[in-house]
């Protein structure tokens, strides 16, 4: 894993190799650190990812949850087919695609 945070507005994570339980928590500790500023998007690059367990994907989904409680957008970028296919299988894929006006429910103005 690496991080280049030279764009402050969108720091981007590199993530290669395995993405499971024994290097899930230093990916997930960055991102804590980056999410913390609150940018307006944080990128993940899985290019270079050979696999990933069902913690590294908790990672992601993490990221998301706490990217859309403070406005900051999570985008994976270089996605191998792999991952492609278990982020759709879980519907992880749809939950990244949300945005926080999709999940604004608009409640009933009561009559005056």
């Amino acid at each position: 894993m690496s991080i280049d945070d030279a764009d402050s507005t969108a720091p981007l994570i590199t993530v290669t190799g395995d993405l499971d339980f024994t290097t899930a928590t230093p990916l997930r500790t960055a991102l804590d650190h980056l999410l913390a500023a609150r940018p307006a998007a944080v990128v993940l690059d899985f290019g270079g990812l050979l696999f990933i367990d069902s913690t590294g994907l908790a990672v992601i989904v993490h990221a998301w949850r706490e990217g859309h409680q403070n406005g900051t957008v999570i985008r994976l970028r270089a996605i191998p087919r792999f991952l492609e296919t278990i982020l759709d299988i879980t519907g992880v894929s749809g939950l990244l695609a949300r945005t926080a006006r999709e999940d604004e429910r608009e409640l009933p103005v009561a009559p005056a």
